[in-house]
């Protein structure tokens, strides 16, 4: 898991370069967040989770309060998360979640994205059940010891834990995010970010031209302020 995901997360990061890509989808899930539970963070789970991830992505306070305040007013539009699935070319699996406030524009630009690239927009439920939903959280690995604290976490959910740049990632299933995210609070852990991803159960082999065609369809959407993230099973 470990190497699939840091190379994911190498292209992503590379994709994202310009923070106010990254700072917008936060602003969305911020917003997200507020409607559904409150503006409070100590008793918004979900809210107190964004806040934690777009501190850790350097996302300025003072835009992330102007984020929670514009949030709590009746007037701001909602978004609606939608996860679209699909074939790229030459058979890689992909799954694109969004953000959107308007799904007609954003199914529009999705299904372009697959077509422009010869592949193709498929029905819910196509694709999903090649992937494995988990929750990843990371932190600084200061004085940790990754066996000491693998035997602590690991009545919590731990499933897998790894470490890489002196960050430790630690992985549970997707049903185990709330037990976990409550033993490393109370553990004192600063986690630097706390999301849900996906994993592929199996991998397809291209070769380099191959995956050049696949990586420009997924660049193109990881462009679209409506697309949140993209997941392949491309090795």
């Amino acid at each position: 898991m470990g190497r699939a995901f840091e190379f994911r997360k190498e292209r992503k990061f590379k994709r994202w370069s310009k923070m106010s890509k990254v700072f917008t989808r936060l602003g969305k899930e911020i917003v997200i967040a507020v409607k559904a539970g409150g503006p409070d963070p100590t008793t918004n789970a979900k809210l107190r989770t964004v806040i934690q991830n777009a501190k850790g992505a350097a996302m300025p306070k003072d835009r992330i309060e102007a984020a929670i305040t514009r949030a709590s007013n009746k007037d701001e539009k909602d978004y609606e998360e939608v996860v679209y699935e699909g074939y790229a070319p030459h058979g890689v699996a992909i799954i694109v979640e969004t953000a959107t406030d308007n799904i007609n524009r954003t199914v529009a630009n999705i299904r372009h994205y697959f077509s422009k690239a010869g592949g193709s927009l498929s029905t819910s439920g196509s694709v999903s059940f090649m992937f494995e939903r988990k929750a990843v959280f990371r932190f600084a690995k200061a004085e940790f010891d990754m066996e000491e604290l693998e035997l602590e976490l690991i009545d919590f959910g731990l499933q897998d834990i790894d470490e890489n740049e002196g960050e430790i990632y630690i992985y549970t299933a997707f049903e185990d995010f709330g037990n976990m995210q409550k033993a490393l609070e109370d553990r004192q852990i600063d986690v630097i970010s706390a999301d849900f991803q996906r994993f592929p159960m199996s991998y397809t082999e291209l070769t380099a031209e191959q995956e050049e065609d696949v990586n420009k369809m997924i660049e193109r959407m990881e462009e679209d302020d409506d697309v949140n993230h993209v997941y392949h099973n491309m090795a």
